[in-house]
């Protein structure tokens, strides 16, 4: 009996070591788990999961609907690709364009209302989470005069994603995007 017990637990020992192996995950010096890449592989479904999202946020605040703005979409794509190529978030093109300029560009006639930006490599849904943890961001989403969106983004070979998202009024040319003369 004695005999058996112990090829039991040496067969279970050996059995176990079969087992598969983990990698520790790496730790930053702050002890935290460092970021995994988050590589986007369908960038559709990824607009129109933060179209739902938003949607579902604003709805929770009393505000109406946003739909897809293909000038928008078009503005925030060039400035996440622009904020990448300056190594820097911020709400000035390289050119010294703003939001309201970009939009124009593209084609919007609508008031451009907000934009948000992001440098990270975290997922657009941790992105929105952080920008609805803001007041001045979570105001661009929750906007009730919006009706227009614009979501973007430009990936990086090393992971790092620029994020821009604008709102705009769906008017056909309000004041502050007035066609200069």
């Amino acid at each position: 009996m004695y005999r058996r017990n112990v090829l039991l637990s040496v067969g279970a020992l050996v059995l176990a070591a079969c087992g598969v192996t983990r990698t520790p995950r790496q730790l930053g010096a702050d002890g935290l788990p460092l970021p995994s890449v988050y590589r986007i592989s369908d960038p559709a479904q990824v607009q129109f999961r933060v179209l739902d999202s938003v949607n579902a946020l604003r709805s929770a605040a009393g505000a109406p609907p946003l739909s897809f703005s293909a000038e928008l979409n078009a503005a925030a794509e060039t400035h996440s690709r622009d904020m990448s190529l300056q190594n820097r978030p911020w709400h000035f093109g390289s050119d010294g364009s703003s939001p309201i300029d970009r939009a124009r560009r593209a084609g919007y006639r609508g008031t451009v209302l907000g934009e948000n930006i992001s440098e990270t490599y975290e997922t657009e849904v941790e992105t929105l989470t952080a920008w609805m943890s803001q007041p001045d961001t979570r105001d661009v989403i929750t906007d009730p005069n919006a009706r227009d969106l614009g979501f973007a983004w430009y990936q990086e070979p090393n992971g790092k994603i620029w994020w821009t998202l604008v709102t705009g009024d769906g008017g056909s040319g309000g004041p502050a995007n007035a066609p200069r003369g």
